[in-house]
């Protein structure tokens, strides 16, 4: 009968939910947001009188006021209106798609999640659940690349974060290059990723560490033979059930 360790099975569980969640984080818009008042004057009367039915202008002195949502992640931006169902998302333009960080940060969690399907492809293949002898090499070797992936996904959520405030500005002007009135923090997609990063490297390293060599006992009759042949030769070992045999290699 084959025994599973219990590192295995936290690695097959920990290292896809990882994969889910970085690859969530990735495809969601919610890296950072920031919320900015837009005032409307002669020149919005259309959006105003577009949202009067909702109540959404709040007058500022002569001028009604709009408190947009603005998120950015890492390959679509969205602006919202906050507390109705006006919603626009875009592709990522300007200087924010043009800026090395978010390409290195696009990079680096591309990369990820390439070498984290790897993995586990590998580590399942490893595992072997339909038999009785698991391939500990392959299996390994996926929990490496595992932990390789979340390494490379906390890199760039590292980077990210550094530089959130400083993502898409211009440098001369030190201001968005759209809505200069932003205050931007982190948003949900962001602790997505660092979770998702860290169940990475906890299912890779349970992964990569699970396959030790079984403690063979010893044949009573043959005190001398302590290795592998022992466990299936010696009848007083091989008939007992408790004897964990999920891998032998001699």
């Amino acid at each position: 009968m084959m025994h599973t360790p219990a590192s295995m099975v936290m690695g097959i569980v920990f290292a896809p939910l990882g994969l889910v969640l970085v690859f969530t984080a990735a495809i969601t818009p919610q890296w950072r947001e920031g919320k900015a008042r837009l005032n409307i004057g002669g020149s919005g009367f259309l959006l105003r009188t577009g949202l009067k039915g909702q109540g959404m202008g709040a007058r500022s002195g002569s001028a009604e006021a709009l408190l947009l949502l603005r998120s950015d992640g890492l390959w679509e931006s969205c602006l919202q209106v906050e507390q109705s169902e006006l919603k626009q998302c875009w592709p990522v333009s300007g200087l924010y798609q043009r800026d090395s960080r978010v390409r290195l940060v696009q990079g680096l969690v591309l990369s990820s999640l390439f070498l984290c399907g790897i993995g586990i492809l590998l580590a399942c293949i490893g595992v072997r659940c339909w038999m009785d002898l698991p391939l500990r090499r392959v299996a390994a070797s996926g929990g490496l690349l595992v932990v390789v992936a979340g390494l490379l996904s906390l890199a760039g959520l590292g980077v990210y974060t550094h530089n959130l405030r400083r993502l898409g500005m211009d440098p001369s002007r030190g201001v968005s290059n759209r809505f200069p009135q932003l205050n931007l923090n982190a948003a949900g997609s962001l602790y997505f990723g660092w979770l998702g990063s860290c169940l990475q490297v906890l299912g890779g390293s349970a992964l990569l560490f699970s396959f030790k060599r079984p403690r063979c006992p010893a044949c009573p009759s043959r005190q001398e033979q302590s290795v592998c042949p022992a466990c299936r030769s010696c009848p007083e070992v091989t008939s007992k059930t408790d004897v964990d045999v999920y891998e032998v290699s001699c």
